[in-house]
């Protein structure tokens, strides 16, 4: 069995903001040369999430909705007011229920999706910021 690691960058503008990163996962997948196995793909933040969805306008929005109905923008929230400048509590508490990790697996070197199935980043912050992941490929 190979380990093999790849690092991510992504730019995100925050606020729901979803970044389709599939064909970059299938091109990272290919440049592993491995046939068989499963990827780990892990977002070092906490505001931000890795997960499956269809991707298209109306999920997109629906997305966005969805947070904002559960886990709104509020000033009370605790990490805010102990925080002098920090605005971004729900965002920490959006990306805590999300997670900040998925596994995929492959085979004959292609993931093994669902025909509808695409991997997005969701940046919950509310600023822009630079998100790097860590995929790991583990297989033959």
């Amino acid at each position: 069995m190979a380990v093999k690691s790849v690092s991510m960058r992504v730019t995100m503008q925050g606020h729901c903001q979803a970044d389709n990163i599939t064909d970059r996962l299938r091109a990272a997948l290919e440049g592993t040369q491995l046939r068989a196995g499963i990827v780990t793909i892990f977002i070092k933040h906490t505001t931000a999430s890795v997960l499956i969805i269809e991707d298209e306008p109306g999920i997109r929005a629906d997305t966005k909705a969805i947070w904002e109905r559960l886990i709104p923008a509020d000033p009370q929230w605790q990490h805010n007011q102990r925080n002098a400048g920090e605005d971004n509590g729900h965002s920490h508490l959006r990306g805590q229920l999300q997670g900040q990790s998925l596994t995929i697996p492959f085979n004959d070197g292609a993931l093994v999706l669902g025909t509808w199935q695409q991997v997005v980043v969701l940046d919950f912050d509310t600023r822009a910021r630079t998100r790097e992941l860590v995929l790991q490929f583990m297989g033959e």
